[in-house]
């Protein structure tokens, strides 16, 4: 067994795509519509129709997908150049920090108030280095 991806709900399938399309920089392998299927193996679902399809039935929404208990680590080459790009379109957590494990990042939400990470790629396998979020 091996684990693929968590795939986040979202309130607007639409939204989310270009969202992660054109801010992120992502490119899309799969649109099925209600699901999308990312190149790096992230995946959106819209939060109704993935309901419906696990519990068979669509909730009352009484709170948004996003509720702070999770977060989307991405990798990016040049931390600083992804956070001028992506912070004009964004609500910032914190601009980019050195974390206590060494590795640069930056955090924000997502259009649905999920928590996104944008870090720099990290040598995991090299000694003294250990993961980090």
């Amino acid at each position: 067994m091996r684990f693929i991806n968590p795939i986040p709900f979202v309130s607007d399938i639409g939204r989310s795509r270009e969202f992660y399309q054109k801010t992120l920089g992502l490119k899309i392998v799969e649109d099925f519509g209600s699901f999308v299927l990312f190149e790096t193996g992230f995946a959106i679902h819209e939060g109704q129709a993935l309901e419906q399809t696990v519990w068979g039935k669509v909730s009352q929404a009484t709170e948004p997908y996003g509720r702070r208990n999770l977060l989307l680590y991405f990798e990016h080459e040049d931390v600083d150049a992804a956070f001028e790009a992506i912070t004009p379109h964004v609500k910032l957590i914190h601009p980019v920090e050195r974390q206590a494990w060494g590795q640069r990042v930056f955090r924000f939400y997502d259009p649905d108030g999920h928590a996104v990470e944008i870090g720099e790629p990290q040598n995991l396998g090299a000694p003294g280095n250990s993961t980090g979020s």
